[in-house]
C-alpha cells in the first residue's frame, strides 16, 4: 500500500500551550497521537516523552533481530502487534520515569493513539480517548473505544450519546500512560483497502467535532489529505477551539 499522510498540531483558541504530540516515522510506517495532561506544563513533557519512546522501540525492533522484549512477546499476536503493544508499555514506563525525576512531574499522564502499518494491515494501539476512525467508502467508523468516565457509563446505558457529548465529566480518562505500571494497552489490526482513510486525533477534534461532521468533511476531501487535515482542525477552532487539536491522516492507495 502506499500512503500519503499528513500531521497537524493546533493550539486551539483557549489554550496557551500545547501539550499534545504526535511523531511520524515514515521508514517505519508509524503514526502516532499524544494528548498529555498535568500541571506545569507537565502534559506537554509526558506527551513528548511518550511518542519518542515509542518511536525508540520501534526503531530498534525494525532493525536488531537479537532485541530483548522488556515484557515478554506475545505468541498469540503478530511480530508488528507485539512491537507497538511493547513500544506503548516501554513509553509508559519512561512516563513513570520522569515522573519520579521531578517534583512538578508527579501525577502528569498522556493517551496515546497509534497505527503501525504492514503491509495492507493496520495495527492499532490506543490508551485514552484520544481516537482512530476510519472512512472507507461512505463507511465512517470509530475503530477504538474510549477509555474514559464517560464512555463507561455510556457503554452500560446510563447516560445517552448525547449526554455525553456534553457532560461535565468527559475529559476523565480511566487509562493512561503514567497512572501504573501494569498499563493494559487496547490491540487490534485491521485490513486495509485501496481508498481506505484513517485519521487519528486527540479529543480537542472530537469534543468541537461531531463524528457526524467529520465524516462529511472528509468525503468532501479524503483525496487531498493535506487538506482534509487542514479543514478538520479549521473547524474545531471554527466551533471554540476549546481544547488542543491534533490531527493525522493517512490515505492508502493500491
Amino acid at each position: 500500500m502506499n500512503i500519503s499522510y499528513q500531521a497537524i498540531s493546533d493550539v486551539g483558541r483557549k489554550r496557551k500551550g500545547n501539550e499534545d504530540s504526535h511523531f511520524v516515522n515514515e521508514g517505519q510506517k508509524l503514526f502516532v497521537v499524544a494528548d498529555g495532561m498535568g500541571g506545569h506544563a507537565a502534559g506537554e513533557i509526558a506527551s513528548k516523552v511518550a511518542v519518542e519512546a515509542i518511536n525508540e522501540f520501534i526503531e530498534l525492533t525494525g532493525s536488531d533481530d537479537e532485541v530483548t522484549w522488556p515484557f515478554g512477546f506475545e505468541e498469540e499476536i503478530s511480530l508488528h502487534g507485539n512491537r507497538l503493544k511493547t513500544a506503548i508499555r516501554f513509553a509508559n514506563r519512561k512516563v513513570l520515569d520522569a515522573t519520579r525525576d521531578k517534583a512538578e512531574y508527579e501525577g502528569m499522564a498522556t493517551t496515546v493513539a497509534a497505527v503501525l502499518i504492514d503491509g495492507d494491515t493496520a495495527v492499532l494501539g490506543h490508551v485514552g480517548d484520544s481516537r482512530i476512525y476510519r472512512l472507507r467508502g461512505d463507511a465512517f467508523e470509530q475503530l477504538t473505544s474510549d477509555h474514559s468516565w464517560v464512555n463507561e457509563q455510556l457503554q452500560n446505558g446510563i447516560i445517552s450519546a448525547e449526554q455525553a457529548r456534553s457532560h461535565p465529566l468527559r475529559n476523565v480518562v480511566t487509562r493512561a500512560l503514567g497512572g501504573r505500571a501494569d498499563l493494559q494497552v487496547d490491540l487490534q489490526e485491521v485490513p486495509l483497502a485501496a481508498g481506505d482513510v484513517l485519521l487519528l486525533c486527540s479529543d480537542g477534534l472530537t469534543t468541537m467535532v461531531t463524528d457526524e461532521e467529520i465524516a462529511r468533511l472528509l468525503g468532501e476531501s479524503k483525496d487531498d489529505v493535506q487538506k482534509a487535515a487542514q479543514v478538520l482542525v479549521d473547524e474545531a477552532n471554527r466551533n471554540g477551539g476549546e481544547d488542543n487539536i491534533t490531527v493525522v491522516l493517512l490515505r492508502f492507495e493500491a
